[in-house]
């Protein structure tokens, strides 16, 4: 993946580059970027992307630990609604 595919707004190279950052400013960041992904995107995909770019370049920076726990978090599980989503439930009436 390319990195204007991974990071669109150029937020987390921009991180990079403020000084004196701290770890809430980054998440804050982390996440105005997660949000300014296409539809689409493999997300797992760009931060490996950012993270061979721009972490080996900057070790003990607090942007990444941000994005590795990025690739850590489980997947979002899927809702079910409806009546299969109640069904689903022990106790949940049909």
């Amino acid at each position: 993946m390319d990195l204007k595919t991974a990071d669109p707004k150029g937020l987390v190279r921009e991180s990079y580059r403020i000084e004196g950052i701290t770890g809430g400013e980054c998440r804050s960041i982390f996440l105005d970027w997660a949000l300014s992904l296409r539809p689409g995107t493999d997300t797992s995909e760009a931060l490996r992307t950012l993270i061979a770019e721009y972490a080996a370049v900057a070790p003990g920076h607090p942007m990444n630990p941000v994005l590795e726990a990025g690739l850590l978090a489980p997947p979002t599980p899927a809702r079910r609604g409806g009546r299969m989503g109640r069904a689903s439930r022990p106790g949940a009436r049909s």
